[in-house]
């Protein structure tokens, strides 16, 4: 009698030990298929951020070839306007002959050259305390803010590494290269500019301007007038 209890206890043990390591096991499974799916929703969500990021680029970047496109058709329409009106009123022949010669080489359609000036950047020293080498890299947004704040003063052509830039030109940042219109161009970045080079190099350097915000960003500037610049 005692055998046969003692049989079935250790039958009861048996299976007590086998239900707990298959618990144990099963539980070890659940937690790790647990981690696994929560490691795997980061990823995603880290690509999908990085998608967005991508999307909304895209979108700007669309945009702005729009807004060009927009104002090159405008200035299109302008010089059409002018070079009918000319058979028309010969008396303001010569006015509206240079403004639509103005308006060409804004376009890039004519040969342009003349006095300007030169401006380079450069990518500032290498800074062992900063952990982001954007910090001082040329950014196309540098570039941009030269580009702007000469037009704004009255250049009368542009070119970035001896590449004209038309209304409808395209820039973008690469790491340690730009992209202009589709062609790569390292650093330095020459930028030059026909118009009067005083005016245009006063306006870089107004206090709190351009040339001061270049310097706050680690950029290395370098300002140059240029008798005669070709285009």
């Amino acid at each position: 009698m005692n055998q046969l209890h003692n049989r079935k206890q250790n039958k009861f043990s048996k299976r007590r030990f086998i239900f707990l390591l298959v618990c144990i096991v099963t539980g070890f499974i659940i937690g790790y298929a647990y981690n696994l799916a929560k490691d795997h929703k980061k990823l995603d969500s880290s690509a999908l951020d990085q998608e967005d990021n991508y999307r909304t680029e895209l979108i700007e970047q669309q945009e702005k070839t729009k807004e060009l496109m927009d104002e090159l058709n405008e200035l299109k329409e302008q010089i059409s306007k002018y070079e009918k009106s000319f058979t028309e009123n010969e008396n303001d022949y010569k006015e509206l002959a240079e403004e639509a010669e103005k308006l060409r080489l804004m376009l890039g359609e004519l040969p342009a050259h003349g006095e300007g000036i030169k401006v380079t950047l450069k990518d500032g020293a290498y800074n062992p305390k900063s952990t982001n080498p954007n910090d001082y890299i040329v950014h196309e947004s540098h570039i941009f803010l030269v580009i702007n704040e000469l037009k704004i003063s009255g250049a009368e052509a542009i070119s970035i590494n001896g590449h004209r830039l038309k209304p409808n030109s395209y820039i973008h940042c690469n790491g340690p290269v730009i992209t202009i219109d589709g062609k790569q161009y390292p650093a330095p970045f020459e930028i030059e500019a026909i118009g009067n080079s005083q005016t245009l190099i006063s306006s870089l350097k107004i206090p709190g301007g351009v040339f001061d915000q270049l310097l706050n960003d680690s950029i290395v500037i370098a300002i140059q007038a240029m008798d005669d610049i070709k285009m």
